[in-house]
């Protein structure tokens, strides 16, 4: 039975302050703590962006299902949507770190596999937090052009160099946008809130009232018309339309990423992760019931549009052309600061990847700007990567599609391996103050099944009939960048086989030697790697 020391008198804090929980996860503080819970949730809310992500991905349930997968669809997906955001957020209220999801990996698995599980898990949620900003600033780069569509009476076409060009300004605006305060960055998620909620209710209420007798359908056709319009059996058909909502209701680690700038973490992060996704839930159905009564039936004309977006040309026929417009440039803004948001948490996770070693260039990456308290090299690093995948619009427009599901499928390798983990291996797991106690087995069992299922849904092509031009990318580029992940890792004499062993305590010497947290139970041993070991509490 390993004994533990204690902290030397130098550190006075009280073993309830976010502090202390991050000291005994082995990290000191490092950012300001500015994020109330209320911003915490905002950050996930904006995250999830909710009107313009649903404007996103219309694309998925138009075609495969129509009204029925518009409806039941988003009912059905939610319920499975909130078990892995409940899985989550019983590991962020046990170890509230920015590592989060690698973090817990190593925490929980076994000494003899934790570095490659750890590993693997950190790059499959960098990549995911970076084709996350990509996909949200292409739909924005879109809807941008669909405005100038709408504007110009439908008369103005876009090409993907004009696209590109868009995107790249949104991009860089973002890193921008980050770079900025971290308190500043806190109070920016109060507008967000407020923006997101007024969309979703215009929406809900307005849309319908001024929608024209010719674009309402009925009760019958939005609750119960299947449309098949991409020619997959039509069971299969309703599962791929799912994608919608996993899309949209996703991003489950983001406030995760912010534990080290929030206050009372252990509590905040958790039921910022289960209140975002239980009103996202509620007001992405009233939507998605709003749009289908104001769609009208054709169904096709909807997807063929010559503004070339499903829920532009919706406001298009219901509003008219000035209150499309209008209401489409308030989408647009929603959009927009989802992509700050997105990218603000994709920085957080690729600094302490970065802190603990893990990515190239890792000593130029961590580091805190002395001007903003900010990890500005990471945004910019996060924002190079972000302008580089959009190139792949140049490929085909099934190539720059990937872009949305890698964002799905490599979150869910990154949230199944830590759920996995926590019951597959032998460890001394603690929860902290937000557990389901008993429930915690079976909710995390229908997580990950649920999880493992959509995973290989999304490896298939839009349609049956395909060919190497519009195949599906999602399985070439996520396999490939895993594969060099996996190289990297066993790369002779350089790979992080060599070098890599997992979360990196930067605590002073003097109060390194070892720390018990009410949730992961970890003893930190000095030696000339600076190692974690995982051990049995004393009782």
């Amino acid at each position: 039975m390993a004994t533990r020391t204690h902290a030397t008198s130098k550190l006075h804090l009280q073993p309830s302050s976010d502090e202390a929980i991050l000291a005994r996860l082995g990290y000191k503080q490092e950012f300001r703590r500015a994020f109330t819970p209320l911003e915490v949730f905002g950050v996930a809310f904006s995250y999830i962006g909710l009107l313009p992500s649903i404007a996103s991905v219309l694309f998925y349930t138009v075609p495969n299902g129509g009204p029925l997968a518009m409806v039941w669809g988003w009912a059905i997906a939610s319920v499975f949507i909130m078990c892995i955001g409940l899985a989550i957020a019983e590991l962020a209220s046990a170890a509230p770190t920015s590592g989060g999801l690698y973090y817990w990996t190593f925490s929980l698995a076994s000494p003899r596999c934790r570095n490659f599980l750890a590993w693997m898990v950190g790059y499959s949620n960098t990549i995911q937090s970076i084709t996350v900003v990509a996909s949200v600033d292409w739909a924005c780069a879109i809807q941008i052009m669909a405005a100038l569509s709408i504007a110009s009476d439908q008369a103005y076409t876009t090409t993907n160099e004009q696209l590109y060009g868009v995107y790249a300004a949104l991009v860089l605006s973002h890193a921008v946008l980050v770079s900025l305060g971290t308190k500043f960055l806190a109070r920016l998620q109060r507008l967000y809130i407020f923006l997101n909620v007024c969309l979703c209710f215009i929406v809900i209420i307005a849309l319908p009232i001024v929608t024209p007798s010719k674009y309402r359908n009925s009760a019958s056709f939005v609750l119960g018309d299947f449309t098949n319009l991409d020619g997959w059996p039509s069971v299969f058909a309703f599962i791929l339309s799912l994608m919608a909502p996993l899309y949209t209701i996703g991003g489950y680690d983001s406030s995760v990423h912010m534990s080290e700038e929030a206050s009372n973490a252990a509590t905040a992060i958790p039921w910022a992760i289960i209140s975002s996704i239980a009103m996202s839930a509620i007001l992405g159905w009233g939507i998605n019931i709003s749009l289908a009564f104001c769609m009208g039936a054709d169904l096709s004309s909807i997807l063929n549009s010559p503004i070339g977006q499903p829920m532009a040309q919706i406001l298009y026929n219901s509003l008219g052309q000035r209150g499309a417009l209008a209401l489409w440039c308030l989408v647009i803004l929603a959009q927009y600061m989802m992509g700050s948001s997105c990218l603000l948490v994709g920085s957080r996770q690729t600094f302490a990847f970065a802190r603990d070693g893990a990515l190239p260039f890792s000593q130029y990456l961590y580091r805190i700007n002395s001007y903003t308290g900010t990890p500005v090299n990471t945004v910019w690093f996060d924002a190079v990567l972000v302008l580089a995948i959009g190139l792949l619009a140049f490929v085909s427009t099934q190539a720059i599609d990937a872009v949305f599901t890698i964002a799905v499928t490599a979150s869910y390798v990154s949230y199944i391996t830590p759920i996995a983990t926590r019951f597959v291996f032998k460890n001394n797991f603690k929860p902290g103050p937000f557990n389901l106690g008993r429930l915690s087995f079976p909710v995390a069992a229908i997580a990950v099944s649920w999880m493992v299922l959509m995973i290989i849904v999304f490896f298939f092509p839009s349609t049956p009939q395909t060919n190497a031009q519009e195949m599906n990318y999602t399985v070439v580029v996520l396999g490939g960048y895993m594969s060099l992940a996996v190289f990297w890792y066993y790369c002779p004499v350089f790979g992080g086989v060599h070098w890599f062993n997992g979360p990196v305590s930067n605590l002073a010497p003097a109060i390194k030697s070892g720390y018990t947290n009410e949730g992961l139970i970890l003893e930190r041993k000095e030696n000339r790697d600076t190692e974690l070991s995982v051990s049995v509490a004393d009782e």
